[in-house]
């Protein structure tokens, strides 16, 4: 359900969430050999605080109820009103989240502060704390703090000059004799530290910090989606909003590259019989690991059941009770098998059908 975060209007929440218990009740009262009473089951969600829980959401939030089973997520998507009874959950709506078809990573670069994020096109989701990540220059070169203490004293003015000119300057006992080359060492052990877990990753990352920093990093990556473009200023002063807006406005572009030509190579796999809009066709791929590349409709349903041992598919006009989602069904074991989704608006849906699928064979 889509849920509503201004204070002044919230109250509308907890009304459109009675209203969807009671059409879950219905549903579940269809099903003659469901062994807990409607009541019973949904008896978790009934007890949701209807005050500081509903004044504290996101753009949508979906909930999930099985015997023993009770999970919400607050989640940044605009969702639609959709209760769905079966014997899976239901998890197309989400898929724009757990398909990471638009993740990225920001590096954010100082002297005495290095962090690692993640995003997706609604926010920043999480830091990524990475076990030996240097936190400043200082500790990852380790300098010796008397020496440290007495070249500012010296040189403090020259040093910081040179320093915005990511050139070198001369003080007394252990002074670094080269900034760039000190900075450059610095990154290296940086790239170092984030190469085991950027090993299979290929989403964009993109680099946040003060001019001078950007290049020197450039030297010393060895990941190869690093974005060029970067953020080039200090960051620290951004709230998590902005400092999105601006990684966002740098890879949007390059994301809406890749839907472009997962399309086009759909249309040229269907040229050389590798793919199809077939909804038979491809729930039966799916279910056998067959689809490579899948695009689905959001808020789109097709309901019926399929039987993977005898293969053979029933899709009704309306939700029966044992139905599932077929589209949801093919994405979801899309996903199982390791192939890529796209949970897109219907009319971004390639030849503007229900599916479109890429086989892998």
């Amino acid at each position: 359900m889509p849920t509503v975060q201004l204070s002044s209007e919230t109250q509308q929440n907890p009304v459109r969430f009675k209203n969807l218990l009671q059409q879950a009740k219905a549903e579940l009262e269809k099903y003659e050999l469901h062994s807990a009473d409607p009541n019973q089951f949904l008896q978790p969600a009934s007890e949701l605080d209807e005050n500081e829980f509903w004044q504290q959401q996101n753009a949508g939030l979906a909930l999930f109820i099985s015997e023993g089973f009770f999970r919400f997520y607050q989640v940044p998507i605009d969702l639609i009103e959709l209760v769905v009874v079966s014997d899976r959950f239901h998890l197309k709506p989400l898929i724009p989240l757990l398909s990471g078809d638009d993740r990225f990573y920001v590096l954010t670069l100082g002297q005495r502060d290095v962090r690692l994020l993640e995003g997706n096109r609604y926010g920043i989701t999480r830091e990524i704390e990475i076990e030996g990540l240097p936190k400043s220059m200082d500790e990852a070169l380790q300098y010796d703090e008397t020496a440290k203490d007495e070249q500012r004293r010296q040189g403090a003015g020259a040093g910081r000059s040179a320093l915005q000119a990511g050139g070198s300057y001369h003080g007394q006992g252990g002074e670094r004799e080269n900034v760039k080359e000190d900075l450059l060492q610095y990154f290296l052990l940086v790239d170092k530290s984030l190469h085991e877990f950027f090993r299979n990753r290929r989403s964009p990352l993109v680099l946040a910090g003060v001019s001078y920093l950007l290049p020197i990093y450039h030297e010393a990556n060895t990941y190869n989606f690093i974005v060029e473009e970067g953020i080039q200023h200090n960051t620290k002063q951004l709230t998590a909003e902005e400092l999105h807006a601006e990684a966002w406005a740098i890879v949007e572009p390059q994301f809406e590259a890749d839907q472009e030509k997962a399309i086009d190579y759909y249309h040229e796999s269907i040229a050389a019989g590798k793919g199809s809009n077939d909804l038979n066709e491809v729930i039966q791929g799916a279910f056998y690991g067959r689809v490579e590349q899948l695009f689905v409709p959001v808020g789109v349903q097709r309901w019926g059941h399929f039987d993977p041992g005898s293969m053979e598919l029933e899709i009704h006009n309306e939700a029966q009770p044992g139905d599932e989602d077929l589209l949801n069904a093919a994405a979801i074991q899309t996903i199982f098998h390791g192939g890529a989704v796209y949970a897109v608006e219907p009319e971004k849906v390639p030849d503007n059908t229900p599916v479109a699928a890429v086989f892998r064979y």
